[in-house]
């Protein structure tokens, strides 16, 4: 048969459809004994249409999945192929059920070679998507077992199989369809000689599942950012900035977002109302708003219902010392802060700011959510330990001089999407201010970075400014989609660490006497 001659269409099983189906049975389970009858085909199509998929070429039937709904716990545990099956061979649906248990996949051997079975496994992973539904669940024969049952056990055989050193035409085609062996099922099928009465017992995860609750607490799935490329500019006020920030709070919050980012230290052109002949104390001024900033940056989250990244601000702690730090104020009216870590040569040489201590990730309305300031992106372990956290967004608002130090940042930020398979936003200012000595220039282009799968912009890059131009970036985010890509995806970064090999922790610390002590 050539491929000019196909006409495949898939579709739901009608009863009418039963002769054809008998005739297929009868041919592909000859050894088990045969189809079903009429009776239990049509109340399994009466209890269940959307589970009964075939392929049809033209008018004849050359592929079949029987799917029912079972209930997960149950049949995620040992069980045998008569539990599904009641009085008069009908096959007991759980119309409640959490789970798809596949009852059978079969393709007329005319047809094989044309990858039908996989279609049908696929629209059964849709329909168990579509129905958010936990799993898919499947007792699987081994029917070339039988060929090597005198030299192995049958755990042998699956582990062997799995290694490919042998080929089972069903458990090979499971495996191949993302399928995993839960646990061995004996005298589950005891009139199938070829498999020597054993199955697999095999499970497909729905990592889009979620369990039921009321709408409002669900979290979404789709979120939008929108970032500030923020022009640096001298200011007459603390009153000046806040306008300026609210401005674009209001802004933002129009176009529905779940986020409003600002860049780093973007309120430093204040440091331009006190004296800069010392660097220090200048800095120490400037740390002296930070309380009235981040008070009236909260009200903001919670006046027009958005989580604001409040950039970065220098801090004066409670040791007296400084630090560059990140608000995120939510809109519930919460905030949470998270410290740099390494601080840039010029930060520790002009203004004595010190790095922080603790790394986060924060539960949001719209997403689990990272915060690095600038330089810190540029340190591998820190996105890492952060996606052991299950971060879904890394949001890095950086200030940077030139474009080489520019680049910097971005080619770091796009590595650790790859590397963490999250989205990355980098949010910058521009601008020069002469006036004001480490302020003097800007450069930045502030960006959405993806992981780099088919899923995504075939560069990776979701969004993106206009370098050097103040203005506003916005930029949708799927969360569904890094689900899909980290366990679905073309390669799974994650997942395939080697652990064996290699871990990355992050040290508690303890201050004690004045001294940093690792705790046991």
């Amino acid at each position: 048969m050539s491929l000019e001659e196909l006409h495949l269409n898939l579709r739901n099983l009608a009863c009418e459809d039963y002769p054809q189906l008998k005739r297929l049975m009868d041919a592909v389970y000859d050894d088990i004994g045969g189809a079903w009858s009429q009776h239990t085909i049509d109340k399994l199509i009466d209890e269940f249409p959307d589970g009964q998929i075939i392929i049809e070429d033209d008018d004849k039937i050359v592929g079949v999945a029987l799917t029912v709904r079972v209930d997960y716990d149950r049949f995620s545990n040992p069980h045998k192929y008569d539990e599904l099956i009641g009085h008069r061979e009908i096959i007991l649906n759980e119309p409640e059920g959490d789970a798809l248990y596949g009852l059978d996949v079969l393709i007329d051997p005319a047809y094989r070679g044309y990858r039908l079975g996989r279609r049908l496994y696929e629209a059964r992973k849709d329909l168990c998507r579509s129905m958010n539904l936990r799993a898919i669940l499947a007792g699987g024969r081994i029917p070339n077992y039988h060929q090597h049952a005198a030299e192995m056990s049958p755990a042998e055989y699956i582990e062997r199989v799995a290694r490919k050193e042998f080929y089972d035409p069903i458990l090979s085609f499971q495996l191949a369809n993302d399928f995993l062996v839960k646990r061995l099922l004996k005298k589950y099928l005891p009139e199938d000689e070829k498999s020597m009465g054993y199955a697999t017992l095999l499970e497909w995860n729905n990592i889009l599942y979620e369990p039921a609750s009321l709408v409002i607490d669900t979290r979404r799935t789709q979120i939008r950012v929108g970032a500030v490329q923020w022009q640096m500019r001298e200011f007459d006020s603390v009153e000046s900035v806040l306008k300026q920030v609210e401005f674009y709070v209001d802004a933002i919050s129009d176009y529905q977002s779940d986020f409003a980012v600002f860049p780093e230290l973007f309120n430093t052109p204040l440091m331009g109302l006190t004296d800069q002949t010392d660097q220090v104390a200048a800095i120490q001024f400037l740390a002296g708003f930070t309380e009235r900033f981040k008070s009236e940056i909260s009200r903001m989250a919670v006046s027009y219902n958005i989580n604001i990244v409040a950039g970065s601000m220098v801090e004066k702690g409670a040791d007296g010392k400084l630090y560059n730090v990140s608000y995120l104020c939510h809109r519930d009216g919460s905030v949470d802060r998270q410290a740099k870590l390494h601080i840039t040569p010029q930060e520790r040489r002009d203004w004595v700011v010190e790095g922080g201590d603790e790394l986060c990730v924060f539960e949001t309305d719209a997403g689990r959510v990272g915060i690095l300031i600038c330089y810190d992106v540029e340190f591998p372990e820190l996105p890492r330990l952060l996606a052991e956290q299950d971060m879904d967004v890394l949001i890095v608002p950086f200030w940077t001089d030139t474009k080489n130090s520019y680049l910097r940042v971005r080619h770091c930020a796009q590595a650790r999407a790859i590397e963490n398979e999250c989205y990355v936003v980098v949010c910058g200012s521009v601008g020069n201010v002469p006036s004001i000595e480490n302020l003097d220039i800007q450069y930045a282009q502030s960006s959405v970075f993806s992981p780099s799968d088919f899923a995504f912009p075939h560069d990776a890059v979701l969004s993106e400014t206009t370098p050097n131009t103040e203005m506003v970036m916005f930029s949708d985010l799927d969360l569904n989609k890094l689900k899909l890509v980290r366990a679905e995806g073309a390669v799974t970064n994650l997942k395939d660490r080697r652990l064996d090999l290699y871990d990355l922790r992050l040290r508690d610390w303890s201050w004690k006497s004045g001294a940093r002590q690792e705790e046991s």
